[in-house]
């Protein structure tokens, strides 16, 4: 029996507690965690059909139930043109799973006293002090596509957090402006300026609506991102690290990857009209391995894998805390996933939307299975997640798929997860 000193038996100690392997979650199997293993196999079939199909290039799944995994798996190829097999430690583009991060990090200022939700952004960023809204009428004159009026209400961090501040991706009766100022669409990960700087630039361009009277999705995330550099006195990736990915041991998540990393992240495939899976990426991951890393995106700007954002969904369903480390507080959890919206919020019947995600309100509206109160989001390269807080249950599913074709591969997960749960 090979025998330790005492130093050494110290450090191997060391390394079980905090290495970031031991920092992920422990396996259960599927029946001791209220699963029917056979009907959990229909996941596994699913995802498998849909690579040997071609229809993606590989997927990795977890479903975590009291804090356990009992599913976490990889399937089919990470790179298929390079026959590179997809891991479980893939790193992928969240895109707007970004959002659940940053409104965290709004909600962990909110808890400090630094604001109140009905603030005016203009306290933080004078920028949008004076902002302006793009309206149209029957008649314009030609060449004209919208007039400007004053804001009625100022933006406030609250219609921010629920995308009805006004603000969309640039796209409207306004998109040339936004245009020729380069903010159209959510990608920054390219851009050689700060955030701070892109989003003072978009406080000068109208709104597509008046703060507070819509729901329409877009930047507003982005503007809570540099509102949170501007209340802490921290780049936002700083924030990130320091004030939530260390503490939650997400040692896979950033904005921008390490060169020694950069062999995990996973190319984007997507769908032609024909239905054909091909490479489509384009100069993106040069952007995240060797691109300005200046512009933090709160909106869609980050890269993580299923465990790390899997420890990220965990703490909110614990209630704010997960492994002795606690972010927020039980009740500043509660109202971020209570519908803020409703009609307002027009993406699905049955769901409304809370300070950063949908919200499931009414299972016979929605049509599907899934449990009232269950809340969620996903990312333009196709993986989505949800929290179930009463069925105790967590749901991610990654892969890099772009366009998608109308795909619904994400959505059927959902139901196959749920159609396994017995009891």
């Amino acid at each position: 029996m090979q025998r330790f000193s005492l130093p050494t038996l110290f450090l191997l100690l060391f390394f079980v507690v905090v290495s970031p392997v031991q920092a992920q979650f422990a396996t259960v199997k599927p029946a001791a965690a209220g699963f029917s293993p056979e009907r959990l196999s229909r996941v596994d079939a699913l995802l498998q059909d849909h690579v040997d199909r071609q229809q993606v290039a590989g997927v990795v799944t977890m479903v975590l139930r009291d804090g356990k995994a009992v599913h976490h798996k990889a399937f089919g190829q990470m790179d298929p043109e390079m026959n590179q097999a997809m891991r479980t430690d893939a790193i992928f583009r969240i895109a707007s799973m970004s959002k659940a991060v940053t409104s965290i990090a709004v909600m962990m200022l909110y808890e400090e006293g630094r604001f109140q939700l009905n603030d005016p952004v203009y306290r933080f960023i004078p920028e949008f002090k004076d902002v302006t809204v793009a309206e149209t009428a029957a008649e314009m004159p030609a060449g004209m596509p919208y007039y400007t009026v004053p804001a009625k209400r100022p933006i406030t961090i609250r219609h921010l957090l629920t995308h009805t501040s006004g603000l969309t991706y640039g796209y409207g009766m306004a998109e040339e402006t936004y245009r020729e100022a380069g903010l159209v669409g959510w990608y920054f990960a390219d851009k050689d300026e700060t955030i701070g700087e892109a989003i003072r630039r978009m406080a000068t361009l109208p709104l597509l609506a008046q703060p507070g009277d819509r729901y329409q999705y877009g930047y507003s995330t982005d503007v809570l991102g540099y509102l949170v550099e501007q209340v802490s006195g921290m780049p936002l990736d700083q924030f990130f690290a320091e004030r939530i990915f260390k503490p939650l041991q997400m040692h896979d998540t950033y904005f921008y990857l390490p060169a020694e990393k950069a062999n995990r992240l996973a190319p984007v495939y997507g769908l032609t009209d024909e239905g054909k899976l091909v490479k489509t990426e384009a100069n993106d991951t040069t952007d995240y391995l060797h691109g300005p890393r200046k512009c933090f995106s709160g909106g869609a700007g980050l890269l993580s894998t299923a465990s790390d954002y899997g420890r990220l969904l965990q703490m909110l369903l614990n209630g704010g805390t997960l492994d002795g480390v606690r972010l927020l507080g039980p009740k500043t959890v509660e109202l971020m996933h209570q519908d803020h919206l409703g009609d307002k919020y027009p993406a699905y019947p049955g769901e409304g939307f809370g300070l950063g995600f949908w919200v499931l309100n009414d299972l016979g509206k929605y049509g599907e299975l899934g449990t009232e109160g269950a809340y969620g989001w996903g990312s333009a390269y196709y993986p989505i997640y949800w929290i179930d807080p009463k069925e105790r249950l967590i749901g991610i599913i990654m892969t890099q798929l772009r366009p998608t074709n109308g795909l619904a591969l994400n959505r059927l997960f959902q139901r196959s997860v749920y159609q396994a749960l017995v009891k």
